[in-house]
């Protein structure tokens, strides 16, 4: 598997459909943003939590460590907390932290929040590492 960067990343079609964009890799953490439109709302009107769901699996995947190192996984947990909801206009941007990288897993919180910093969402990922790379530590991060 290529390493993921942020060129590949955004060029994932389910992303450009949603309109989310990778803006950050780093070694512990990534970033990505979207900006809520129309497309995004559920039947009530309000900002679909399967958008925000979507955002949180997806920004796990990006720490350095991960797919950016050529690292395969899938997801076996996902927790979200919903706190606020998002309005139409709204700049959301998920921020993963990697807490754990071993040999079989990888656990990570995430955190949403909107253009004033109030948080939106957060949530937990455990992601189950496909195939073992060199970088592969098999330890904490700390």
């Amino acid at each position: 598997m290529q390493p993921a960067t942020l060129e590949r990343a955004n060029a994932i079609a389910l992303l450009s459909t949603l309109g989310i964009q990778l803006v950050e890799i780093g070694d512990r953490h990534a970033v990505m943003t979207v900006t809520t439109d129309e497309r995004h709302l559920n039947y009530l009107g309000g900002v679909h939590g399967g958008l925000l769901a979507a955002l949180a699996d997806t920004v796990c995947f990006f720490p350095r460590p991960l797919l950016p190192s050529g690292q395969a996984a899938t997801t076996v947990n996902l927790n979200i907390s919903f706190l606020r909801p998002a309005a139409v206009g709204d700049c959301l941007t998920a921020r993963a932290e990697l807490l754990h990288f071993g040999r079989r897993t990888a656990s990570l919180t995430v955190k949403i929040t909107d253009q004033q910093q109030r948080l939106v969402a957060h949530g937990t990922a455990t992601l189950l590492l496909l195939a073992p790379t060199a970088t592969s530590p098999g330890s904490v991060i700390e």
